[in-house]
């Protein structure tokens, strides 16, 4: 069944029946998965990645904690919580060598979707759900949003609660505080922490997750938790660790709260025709489905649009190119995002919810011939492309929507598809104009 299918029949459900009510349920533990190797590196490991001992400079782990403990103390966290939090806490330099780490390959989306929606992941989230629809219909019914959307992002989380990571949160996020470059953010995180331990929400030694600050079973930062989590059983804890509808129960609640459309689809696969003019194409501007059509777009088997989505808006993405696939993606798309600001997740999330619930696999064939660039050739590329005035600020080696418009900008000039993908074909267009400059 297609995602348009199957949010049309969520919505009528949701049409014809009442809201769930939070009743204790029977706990079942998570089906066990691997877990999802990162969208971006291949490796993050320190040694792999040629990192050398990473201490700040400016200041000693001794005087930011001591700046910070009177800092935590002013924003009203109880006296026993700052000690619990603080006393005794060291630095871990594993988590700056992470933060630090930019892995020189970029891993290709197709081999992302490949591993978001693997054959695994999709029976342990086909079995998940099986355990646990009664619950999980529940939660779908009461937040309005679509089952299979709140499975897939279960697991790519923590592969349905089996990966939650055991870092200490607290350490993890001194230590980021501390080397400075998100000093902020982190003690922002810090401070939540501390309102969540203040409030009885979670104990001291239950804020373990990521190396990043992120927690439980759906992977929230402390802020988000305070902001978006939910006591799906009315147990008085909002316990996104072990107790997995409350998890689930956090993440509906974070995407009905962050413009969840009921009913309304997420991205449908379409057939960009070879006269599409993508001259005329912006990534960032959303037309309705109907203008889409009249440009060329169709959906793949020339199957037919709901007559409802001919009217609503959507932006038409191709993450690898002319070549690849394109996808149009709508608001609930976008939704998603505030999981993590990236197309390949969003699209990731999209994909697993449609393979477990029996959907197709994604038709379009992917340009695996012309993969991605790694870190040192994009900062060459980037290089490049400002040397020939299109300008796109700092080189970094990071593939940006800056270093996308300028590609597109210097791909229109030169007669080529401005699909504006940062790959070895446009690689080799750049540096050969950059020669003849």
């Amino acid at each position: 069944m297609s995602i348009v299918a199957k949010a049309a029949t969520l919505a009528v459900i949701l049409a014809t029946s009442g809201c769930a009510t939070n009743k204790p349920v029977a706990y079942t533990p998570a089906v066990k998965s691997q877990p999802l190797p990162a969208a971006v590196c291949t490796s993050c490991d320190s040694e792999a990645a040629g990192l050398t001992k990473a201490t700040p400079e400016s200041e000693s782990f001794a005087d930011w904690l001591a700046g910070f403990r009177a800092r935590l103390s002013r924003s009203g966290a109880q006296p026993e919580t700052v000690a619990s939090m603080l006393d005794g806490l060291e630095p871990d330099e594993r988590i700056i060598q992470r933060d630090q780490s930019q892995p020189e390959f970029v891993r290709p989306i197709w081999s992302y979707l490949d591993s978001a929606a693997s054959e695994s992941r999709i029976a342990n989230g086909q079995n998940a759900y099986a355990l646990r629809q009664d619950t999980i219909d529940a939660i779908a019914l009461h937040y309005g949003v679509r089952a299979e959307i709140l499975l897939a992002i279960w697991g790519l989380e923590s592969s349905y609660g089996a990966v939650i990571g055991k870092n200490d949160v607290v350490r993890s996020l001194a230590t980021l505080a501390w080397e400075g470059r998100r000093r902020d953010w982190a003690e922002s995180q810090l401070i939540a922490a501390a309102q969540m331990i203040d409030r009885g929400f979670a104990t001291r030694d239950q804020l373990t997750g990521s190396w990043a600050g992120a927690m439980g079973q759906t992977q929230f930062i402390p802020t988000t938790y305070l902001q978006w989590s939910a006591d799906w059983d009315g147990d008085g804890r909002r316990n996104i660790w072990t107790n997995e509808f409350d998890a689930l129960a956090s993440a509906a609640n974070l995407l009905q709260q962050s413009g969840w459309q009921t009913g309304a689809p997420v991205v449908q696969e379409v057939v960009v025709p070879a006269g599409f003019d993508l001259n005329q194409w912006d990534p960032e501007r959303s037309l309705m489905v109907d203008e889409w059509m009249k440009r060329g777009l169709h959906l793949v088997g020339d199957a037919s649009w709901p007559a409802d989505d001919l009217m609503r808006f959507a932006k038409l993405e191709l993450p690898a190119g002319r070549s690849g696939p394109g996808f149009l993606t709508f608001s609930n798309f976008g939704v998603i995002k505030r999981y993590n600001n990236s197309t390949a997740y969003a699209l990731g999330v999209a994909y697993l919810a449609e393979r477990i619930a029996g959907g197709d696999a994604i038709a379009g064939s992917w340009p695996k011939d012309d993969v991605p660039l790694t870190r040192s050739q994009t900062r060459e590329l980037q290089t490049a492309l400002n040397a020939l005035g299109f300008n796109l600020g700092q080189p970094d080696g990071v593939v940006g929507p800056n270093t996308r418009r300028a590609l597109r900008d210097f791909q229109r000039k030169n007669a080529l598809d401005a699909d504006g993908y940062v790959g070895t074909s446009a690689f080799n267009k750049v540096m050969a104009a950059s020669v003849h400059e």
